[in-house]
């Protein structure tokens, strides 16, 4: 934590951008410019809906969101998962709307970035402008890799998912090999692999049952971490965490 909250709040956005590329002070600053305000909202809020004319974009601070949209049996499917440091939206800087609902998982905190203020900044710094259409480009790299694992096992398609993010939220201070809080539902796990409850609820106890890894009461216990690789077919290269100055 620092005395100034602009810089809290793209915390874990600047861990995850120094992870693939080198980012100056005055580009940290200028980042922290993009915020005019955080706001809370609760569990399972709607935050963004489709064809909501949007005036800014949204970074996630603290929590869980989902990107989501409803089948047309009724059924949702969640088309990705978000953790600290990810913007929600930033695409709609240039589409100015959705074609998805955006939900808190759990409990949240969003920084708020307005159109007009990333548009300045991102003429000013084209580093920046780099820096944030790469977080794009891996947002669009997770989601082929999401596609891509429907093709795996129910075993597989769990084991990715649990992979993944705690790869993902290591790199932002949440997780080491061991496990992670992630305070999902197991019908929020069944919707974001296209399983079913109860399919997803046979597959977490086989799981359990072989010490591989065990989710209960909104935590992820690792108990081996390069069995669920192997199980997941998990090769992380498509999240770009390699340092690539550009």
């Amino acid at each position: 934590m620092t005395d100034d909250p602009k810089l809290d709040a793209i915390g874990s956005l600047i861990a995850r951008l120094r992870r693939s590329d080198m980012i100056s002070e005055n580009e940290v600053a200028a980042l922290a410019g993009l915020i005019s305000v955080c706001r809370d909202y609760p569990a399972r809020a709607v935050v963004a809906r489709p064809r909501e004319h949007l005036e800014k974009s949204q970074l996630l601070v603290e929590g869980f969101v989902a990107r989501q949209t409803e089948l047309p049996n009724g059924r949702r499917q969640i088309l990705a998962i978000h953790v600290p440091g990810d913007f929600l939206d930033l695409h709609g800087l240039l589409l100015k709307s959705l074609d998805h609902d955006v939900v808190t998982l759990s409990p949240a905190r969003l920084a708020e970035a307005p159109h007009a203020i990333l548009r300045e900044t991102t003429a000013q710094y084209p580093h920046v402008a780099r820096l944030l259409w790469f977080s794009t480009m891996v947002d669009a790299a997770i989601h082929r890799e999401w596609i891509a694992s429907l093709g795996r096992t129910a075993a597989g398609r769990i084991a990715h998912l649990f992979c993944e993010l705690q790869l993902r939220l290591e790199v932002v201070g949440r997780a080491d090999a061991d496990g992670y809080a992630l305070p999902l539902t197991q019908i929020d796990i069944a919707d974001a692999t296209a399983l079913t409850p109860v399919h997803v609820n046979r597959t977490l106890r086989h799981l359990r049952e072989a010490g591989i890894v065990d989710f209960r009461t909104g935590h992820v216990a690792i108990g081996d971490l390069p069995a669920l690789r192997r199980i997941a077919g998990f090769r992380p290269d498509y999240l770009y965490l390699e340092q690539q100055p550009r």
